[in-house]
């Protein structure tokens, strides 16, 4: 936030931001920073900064914006885990084959995600990091399930008879098949 605040109402390319905080913690600390990145993508996600585009942040001190960052209580994760039969939704993997499971937000929380039953998955460590690397909100099969929920809400037969053909072929080749839906 130091260096944001000493160039407000400006757009700052990334590089610029991580050259310079990784020198700053060099010569303040000695040691190496891991994972400046991740910490610019903190400041933004709690609201500090504005992301103008991919790669590029503005800290603009009269635009702060402090969003409710909703965690899952550990009933809503027992709730999700239970629903999911303690599998990740994406590869049906569990933690009795040693794959640490995570109870994540369907909608991410620094997207106005709310910590809700129906906004949560269960994910490996594997997918879940995916999903954060690649910007996913949905992935796979449960991306068309959600397709034909909303596409059946507003009687889109196009998209209905779409996604059931895409459901389908998901069942025929036995990808994701411990994720159910109903014709």
């Amino acid at each position: 936030m130091e260096f944001f605040k000493k160039h407000p109402n400006r757009d700052v390319e990334h590089p610029e931001i991580v050259d310079w905080v990784t020198v700053q913690f060099k010569k303040r600390t000695g040691n190496i920073l891991r994972d400046p990145d991740r910490q610019i993508r903190s400041l933004h996600q709690k609201g500090f900064l504005i992301k103008v585009k991919k790669g590029a942040y503005r800290y603009d001190p009269d635009f702060i914006r402090h969003p409710v960052i909703e965690e899952f209580t550990e009933t809503q994760k027992k709730a999700i885990f239970e629903r999911d039969g303690y599998r990740c939704v994406q590869c049906g993997r569990s933690a009795k084959e040693g794959y640490e499971l995570h109870a994540d937000h369907i909608v991410p929380r620094d997207k106005g995600g709310r910590a809700e039953i129906d906004n949560g998955q269960t994910l490996c460590s594997i997918h879940n990091f995916r999903k954060k690397n690649y910007n996913q909100t949905e992935s796979g099969k449960k991306m068309f399930i959600l397709l034909l929920k909303n596409a059946r809400k507003i009687k889109d037969e196009k998209m209905i008879k779409f996604c059931i053909d895409i459901l389908k072929t998901f069942d025929t080749h036995d990808i994701n098949g411990h994720i159910e839906w109903h014709e």
